[in-house]
């Protein structure tokens, strides 16, 4: 068992197709963490703040790391990240974003927002499964994450 083995994803992703080729990725990689989705930055946000129907934290626990596309319905992925990255509580979430985008200028805005990392989502499904073997050998397996984000 990997020590991150426990610790809760959250997935932000509005498009069901790209969330059901992570969900195989996970699977294809062997990741047994529990996997938590919203789909889009007002849900995502109502998630970490424990808000309206996610206001009982014990179905809904804190994630370890925030997988998030860049580009969401609704309020957007800038929005919540900087929201995130504002609240004393949240800040400490690795926030990755999972995007097909390869634009400088999002990249560059990603990071100043305070994301920790930008995954640019491979076409081919055999490269996906290769970067989320990566994300989940970093994140899971090396790093030390806080003690709340340990899915303990």
């Amino acid at each position: 068992m990997t020590k991150g083995q426990h610790a809760p994803i959250l997935i932000v992703e509005d498009s069901p197709e790209d969330y059901q080729i992570l969900l195989r990725a996970f699977k294809a990689v062997g990741m047994r963490n529990p996997l938590f989705r919203c789909e889009d930055g007002d849900q995502t946000l109502d998630y970490l703040f424990h808000r309206g129907v996610y206001k009982d934290k014990r179905p809904f626990p804190r994630p370890a790391v925030i997988l998030i596309d860049l580009n969401l319905p609704g309020m957007g992925s800038a929005e919540v990240l900087a929201a995130i990255k504002k609240s004393p509580k949240l800040r400490t979430i690795p926030a990755i974003v999972l995007t097909t985008s390869r634009s400088r200028k999002d990249i560059e805005q990603a990071y100043a927002l305070g994301a920790a990392g930008y995954i640019c989502k491979p076409i081919k499904p055999g490269l996906l499964v290769a970067a989320i073997q990566n994300l989940s050998a970093y994140w899971f397996e090396t790093v030390e994450l806080p003690k709340e984000a340990q899915g303990v």
